[in-house]
């Protein structure tokens, strides 16, 4: 069973969530916050699989929830899916960076709802190419004024091809596939670009991709 914890200000948006969640086989919604300091200090204690946390919430907003239950430094990460009602939302590239392992627009629909909750609870994290790989390409023009870190040890051919499949919000069974190669194999080189980019996800490795521009 997948615990889960929702966090919205807008009720109706909050309990409509939970219901799609409740009324999925293996899911469980265990908490629900109307802000982001109650949902800090509800995941604290309820421990769920997976946080669905909106971006603007009072008192603290998504962002500032996710780092601080995901981001570095976090000795025990829980798992942050981020949903927003803007599909250019300028606080997605920094929900991304704080910790969360994928995101949502709230019309998204049932299906890829569960599917990133599902991801997330997995240890794997949605990339879905009709969203993610968008928003990550919008945000890879955002000037930050750091240059992109520089991986400890060169990617290896293959490795560079992983890459771009993550990019492309493919998942690892469907990078097997694409590139003939075993799930366990895919497993190793995840890890390896996790390794040498200092990523902590694939969402990580992916904005990694595009903002070096391998992906344009």
């Amino acid at each position: 069973m997948i615990r889960v914890l929702v966090a919205d200000d807008q009720d109706l948006v909050r309990t409509g969530l939970a219901m799609i969640l409740d009324a999925q086989p293996g899911i469980e919604v265990v908490g629900q916050a109307a802000d982001g300091r109650e949902a800090v200090t509800l995941a604290r204690h309820l421990r769920p699989d997976v946080c669905l946390f909106d971006i603007r919430m009072p008192e603290l907003n998504g962002i500032e929830a996710t780092r601080l239950l995901a981001g570095p430094g976090v000795d025990d990460p829980l798992a942050v899916v981020v949903i927003t009602t803007f599909d250019l939302d300028e606080y997605v590239h920094g929900a991304l960076k704080a910790g969360a392992r994928g995101f949502l627009l709230k019309d998204a629909g049932a299906d890829l709802l569960v599917q990133a909750i599902e991801a997330a609870a997995a240890g794997d994290a949605l990339i879905a190419p009709s969203i993610t790989a968008r928003l990550l390409e919008a945000f890879a023009d955002v000037q930050s004024g750091i240059a992109p870190v520089q991986p400890i040890e060169p990617l290896t051919t293959r490795e560079e091809e992983v890459l771009l499949t993550v990019a492309r919000g493919l998942t690892n069974g469907e990078i097997a596939l694409e590139l003939h190669i075993s799930l366990s194999t895919v497993k190793t080189h995840l890890a390896s670009l996790m390794n040498k980019l200092g990523a902590r996800n694939r969402v990580e490795i992916a904005m990694w991709a595009y903002e070096t521009r391998r992906v344009r």
